[in-house]
Formats: C-alpha cells, sequence, structure tokens
C-alpha cells in the first residue's frame, strides 16, 4: 500500500452513514428480543447490521470499521446474559464453575471472542500470501511474467485480448493478490494503447482493461489461493463442517468454470466494445522494449520462481503427496523469503508494502462470523429469512439457483467480497442445518462462495475493479454491458454445474 494510500485510509468518514450506522444498531438493541432467538444472538445481528451499513457505504475505512466492531463486540456480548450458547463458547469462570443464564458474559470472554479469528490459520494464510505478493512486486517478477506472455502473442487486438486473459491465469496461480495482478498488467495494457497514439478514452482501451480486470475476478474463483475471500469460506468450512478444502479439490471444482467463462469473456469483450483498430503497430516492440528494460533475470528472481513453483507444486498435491496444509505451506516459504542471503526481501523492504489493514479487517471479519455463529444468531437469521421461503420443501438445485442469485443482488452493494464472505458464510452454513443438507453442506456453501467472488457487474464490487476504474479508461456504464452477460452466464453455469459435473464428483 503506498502513502497517499494510507492519507487516504484514514480519513475517509460519511458522517451520516456513520451515524446511520449507530441509529440501526441502537434500534436493533432497544427491540423486544425474541424467544427463539438469546440476547447475545441479538447483539451479535445488531453488530452485524452495523458492520454492513459501515461496509456497504464505506462510511468509515475498512481498518476503522474493524477497530470499531471489536469494541462493539467486548462491550456488548461481555455485558450480556449468557443464553443457549453453544459449547465453545460457555466458556467456565475461573474454579471450573459454568457460567449460568443469570450471568453475564464478561468482558475478558467477549474479548477472547473477538480475537478469535487472529488464532485461525486463515489469517496467518492471508498474511503470508501478501508477504508472496510483496515478494512479486519488489522483484517486478509479476511484471516480467505479464510481460513475457504479451511479448508472444503479438500485434493483433484479438491476440492481445487472448493476452490479457492468459496473464490473468497464470498470475492467478503464483500471486495472492487480485489488486496485484491487476495492478501488475493495466499499465502494460495502457503502455500500449499510448504507444499506438489513441486516447485513453477510447474503445480500444476499455477493452484492454475492463478484459485483464474481468479476467482476474473470473479466476478468484477458480483458484483457491487466488483471493482471501476463499481463505474466509475454507476457514468456516473447516471449522463448522470439518472438512479442510484443499487447493486441489478446490481447483478440480472451480478451474473448468473458470475457463469456460475465460473463454466466454473473450467473446463477449469483442462483441461489446469491439476495437478501433485490429491491430496494435509496435505494440510487441513496446512489450519487448519494457522486457528489456527490466534487464536479465535477477538471482533474487530465479530464487523466488523456485520458491513460487514450489509453492504451486506443493498447494496442489496437499493431501495427495503429503499431509501439510496450504497455511503451513506459505508461512514456510515465507520465512525462506525473509532470510538473509537466501531470501528474496529484507523485513524493512516488505513493511512498507503490506496493507496491515487487510490483515486486521480479516481477522475480525473471522472473529464476527464466529459470533454469529457461536451466539445462534446466524441460525436464526437462516431459519426466519431463508426458512420462510419454504426452501425445505424444494429441490437443492432450485435452492441453489434462488441463493445464488440473492448472492448476486447483495453482492451490488459490497466493496469487498471477503466483508462479504464473512457477513454471508456463517449464515449458509447455519442454512444447510435449517435445510438438512447433511454430506451435501459443504458443496452448498462451496458453491455460494464461488457466487460471493463474482463481482461482475459494478467496479465498486471489487478493489481490483476500483483499481481498473481508477484509470479514467472505461465508464460504469461500459463496465455493466460486459458484465451483465457475464454474470448471466456464470449464473447458468453455476446451475449447469450444480446438475452435472459437481454432482458426478460427489460435491452435491
Amino acid at each position: 500500500m503506498s502513502t497517499s494510500q494510507k492519507n487516504n485510509s484514514t480519513v475517509v468518514f460519511k458522517p451520516l452513514w456513520f451515524i446511520l450506522a449507530f441509529v440501526v444498531l441502537i434500534a436493533i438493541l432497544l427491540i423486544p428480543t425474541p424467544a427463539s432467538l438469546p440476547i447475545m444472538g441479538k447483539c451479535a445481528l445488531a453488530i452485524l447490521a452495523f458492520a454492513v451499513i459501515l461496509w456497504v457505504t464505506e462510511a468509515v475505512s475498512y481498518p476503522v470499521s474493524a477497530a470499531i466492531i471489536i469494541g462493539l463486540i467486548i462491550l456488548l456480548l461481555g455485558f450480556s446474559p449468557v443464553q443457549n450458547l453453544t459449547e465453545s463458547l460457555g466458556n467456565p469462570k475461573s474454579g471450573g464453575e459454568v457460567l449460568t443464564g443469570s450471568d453475564a458474559f464478561s468482558t475478558s470472554n467477549a474479548l477472547k471472542l473477538a480475537f478469535s479469528g487472529f488464532s485461525s490459520s486463515a489469517v496467518a494464510l492471508v498474511a503470508a500470501a501478501l508477504f508472496l505478493a510483496t515478494a512479486m512486486q519488489v522483484t517486478n517478477l509479476h511484471k516480467r511474467l505479464a510481460l513475457w506472455v504479451l511479448s508472444l502473442v503479438g500485434n493483433k487486438t484479438k491476440r492481445i485480448v487472448i493476452g490479457a486473459i492468459l496473464v490473468a491465469i497464470i498470475l492467478a496461480f503464483f500471486v495472492p493478490s487480485a489488486t496485484a495482478r491487476t495492478g501488475a498488467v493495466v499499465p502494460i495494457l495502457l503502455g500500449m494503447v499510448a504507444a499506438f497514439g489513441v486516447t485513453k478514452h477510447s474503445k480500444l482501451a476499455a477493452l484492454l482493461v475492463i478484459t485483464a480486470v474481468q479476467a482476474v475476478s473470473i479466476w478468484n474463483v477458480g483458484i483457491k489461493t487466488a483471493a482471501a475471500q476463499n481463505i474466509v469460506a475454507v476457514n468456516f468450512i473447516s471449522n463448522q463442517l470439518g472438512h479442510d478444502v484443499s487447493w486441489g479439490e478446490w481447483f478440480l471444482y472451480a478451474a473448468p468454470w473458470s475457463i469456460i467463462m475465460s473463454i466466454v469473456l473473450y467473446f463477449v469483450m469483442l462483441k461489446v466494445l469491439p476495437p478501433e483498430q485490429n491491430e496494435i503497430e509496435g505494440g510487441t516492440a513496446l512489450v519487448k522494449q519494457q522486457l528489456a528494460e527490466l534487464g536479465p533475470i535477477t538471482p533474487k528472481e530465479w530464487r523466488l520462481i523456485v520458491i513460487s513453483i514450489g509453492l504451486l507444486v506443493l498447494w496442489s498435491t496437499e493431501k495427495i503427496l503429503h499431509p501439510i496444509d496450504s497455511s503451513s505451506i506459505t508461512l514456510l516459504a515465507l520465512a525462506i523469503m525473509l532470510t538473509p542471503k537466501i531470501g528474496i526481501m529484507s523485513w524493512k523492504e516488505a513493511e512498507s508494502r503490506i496493507p496491515w489493514g487487510t490483515i486486521i479487517v480479516f481477522g475480525v471479519g473471522i472473529s464476527l462470523g464466529n459470533v454469529l455463529l457461536q451466539t445462534t444468531a446466524a441460525q436464526w437469521l437462516s431459519d426466519k429469512t431463508f426458512g420462510l421461503m419454504g426452501l425445505q420443501s424444494m429441490p437443492i438445485i432450485a435452492t441453489i439457483a434462488l441463493i445464488s442469485l440473492f448472492n448476486i443482488l447483495i453482492h451490488l452493494g459490497f466493496a469487498s467480497a471477503t466483508s462479504l464472505a464473512s457477513a454471508l458464510i456463517p449464515v449458509f452454513i447455519s442454512l444447510t442445518t435449517t435445510l438438512n443438507l447433511g454430506d451435501h453442506s459443504i458443496g452448498f456453501v462451496l458453491i455460494q462462495q464461488f457466487v460471493i467472488c463474482f463481482g461482475f457487474l459494478l467496479p465498486v464490487s471489487s478493489p481490483q475493479g476500483m483499481l481498473a476504474y481508477g484509470t479514467e479508461t472505461f465508464t460504469v456504464k461500459d463496465y455493466l454491458k460486459v458484465g451483465i452477460p457475464l454474470t448471466v452466464v456464470g449464473y447458468i453455469l453455476i446451475i449447469v454445474f450444480s446438475m452435472t459435473y459437481w454432482q458426478w464428483l460427489g460435491l452435491l
């Protein structure tokens, strides 16, 4: 994160929305508590409503909202009486005496719950992944990879579109940050447009930039380590449903969807935003020139290539050739990357580039999910919303179709898929109990996580979309014209895969 970004994140404040969030919080706390919902559960739902308003409106920056959410969990849950809590939440008092319904939960117990997300291996994986993305930026290896692919595709516009998609696919395997992947390829594409003497407001510029960012979003679905929100879902699935989805399992389930969507993206882009030119004269020469300016591959880059390929091999063979989980593998790679002489970067180089706020938001998001699950608030919310829709009597495919549609629509209000996953995955896990899905629970939640990654409709629906929008190469209307067919096809594919491929694999 640059210094300017850091400064911006500290001054974000929208007083009206901030006040509204507190008004909604207090209103929920003041309404009578339903008999089927513990007081702590009502407090958890009030905090969730508060968090959603802050996240959707960005009334304050995400790290600031995370700090406020922690404070609310400590205060509201700490002074609430203990009622009908799950066993893991009913912490014993000192001396072995168990808390009863008349006892307050206590701020010390609430503090543990507020920070429970930070004890998750998922936070360690995300933190290590951010360091890996930083190592790519320090060495410029991601830029070299992008330039190398684009140098092979030639000058023709259609081939450059293919090149932009291929870059997004290749980088998704090695760069576990959608923003970093977009940041690597978009400047190169803009350079090619500028070299041709075309304005950045041209259809050509819009075509290439939107292609790159939509391809990044598509492969957020295909690869487990490509996006932080995937790790949120995997963490909740592991803790609540007892199954740790490996890198290879995720790839087997999701990669075919992303491959088909990448092909669809190519045809949609050329149909919706046909370029003014069929060829960019000198485009390949420019890319090769930029590649030459990077110079020969440095020893640090070679070491990072070895580490990245090693990571990919170990991730993809998890549970097949070895028992080491993804988080542990990535942390071991981080240790090697920071080791003097044999590593890639020093702590000082990494420290200034790591978006620490992302790690804080991620941990608090998991904590909020834990609160919703352990106070039974998620189960109550699931019963009272989805339960009233009569989903129990519907076939699982119809349920997936309805909930996926809800998922797509609610994403329109969220700028962060990680926050969306933190809010919805606990509810979806509880919904599997409401629907008595049994062995199909993991598949149902996993499919909903794939849909959470969509974010094709609006630039504000993802950080990579906002990064691309900042280049001023396209309008929201341009993005929407591409996003609507992509979303429709993606949604149809989710249903088709649910009826066929995922059933054949035993996921449903």
